[in-house]
């Protein structure tokens, strides 16, 4: 079997459209055309089902498409062993992290790393956007949600908890709030997501309560949030990670601290795609800050 014309099977399947592999792979449209063409006549088989917009491989297509992947990986893995001889950990690895947990939490485990393992490049964004790894513009994403989605591999990185609290000083003057709908007369203070009603769930015990929210200040960008907070504007409910000292401290106070509140999400995740090959970069890049979460988890306990 043509090894080449495996590879071109597995870029055309994994671009989506001939057009979208032609460019990937920096030919003709045609060319692309031609070469899979002499592949299905050369097997005698139909690999790809065309439509307008995007192609769809047959059942021996997806068979040869797996079969591609594994050698794809095996070579990939091949070839940066033999370069990798006699040198530092080499490679780069693209993340995209949350506003808030990268620069709060994650920015003291980045720069481990980087120490560590100064030979990886590491492309940091700073969003929210899962989609970036459909469009293989990251490797992994770090987010919040309850449920990961079906079609990436989800690695907890551990519970997310969520606070209602002030500073000292705006406790001290107008009270913190003692029941759940207090939150709906207070200058609230928190993220939302666009086009959608914001509303917090409460559980206590076997009970879940839910209240719709009416922000007075709404940000994505949560050390914006954490300084209108300290500012004093009003109360916030964020993740307890954004004010950890300050809460230990007294600088911060927290209400409402018998119910456990949620917003967005109930735990952190790290998403990357399956089946994609991942290189050693990647692979210690994820290894190393699993361990550093769970080593974060145990402290919190």
């Amino acid at each position: 079997m043509d090894l080449n014309a495996l590879s071109l099977l597995v870029e055309i399947i994994e671009a989506g459209n001939l057009s979208e592999a032609a460019r990937r792979l920096r030919m003709s449209r045609a060319n692309v055309s031609h070469r899979l063409g002499q592949f299905e006549r050369c097997l005698g088989q139909q690999l790809l089902r065309r439509t307008t917009r995007r192609i769809e491989p047959t059942e021996i297509g997806l068979r040869l498409y797996r079969h591609g992947c594994a050698i794809r990986d095996e070579l990939m893995a091949a070839r940066e062993s033999v370069t990798s001889l006699g040198q530092s950990l080499q490679g780069r690895v693209r993340l995209s992290v949350p506003s808030g947990y990268g620069q709060l939490v994650m920015s003291d485990w980045l720069i481990a790393f980087k120490r560590s393992y100064p030979g990886i490049v590491l492309d940091v964004m700073f969003e929210n956007r899962v989609e970036d790894l459909m469009r293989e513009e990251v490797d992994i994403a770090v987010r919040v949600m309850s449920e990961p989605p079906q079609n990436l591999v989800a690695r907890d990185m551990g519970p997310v908890h969520y606070v209602a609290c002030a500073s000292s000083a705006w406790a001290r003057e107008h009270g913190m709030p003692v029941a759940l709908p207090d939150l709906r007369h207070v200058p609230l203070i928190t993220s939302a997501v666009h086009g959608r009603q914001l509303r917090v769930s409460a559980y206590l015990g076997g009970e879940r309560h839910e209240v719709l929210l009416e922000p007075t200040l709404i940000s994505e960008n949560f050390l914006f949030l954490r300084q209108s907070i300290l500012a004093s504007l009003g109360v916030g409910i964020v993740p307890d990670y954004v004010f950890d000292a300050e809460l230990r401290e007294g600088e911060v106070i927290a209400a409402l601290t018998e119910w456990r509140l949620s917003i967005f999400g109930t735990h952190m995740y790290m998403l990357y795609m399956p089946g994609r090959h991942r290189t050693r970069a990647i692979t210690t890049f994820i290894d190393f800050m699993l361990a550093r979460a769970q080593e974060a988890g145990r402290r919190g306990q």
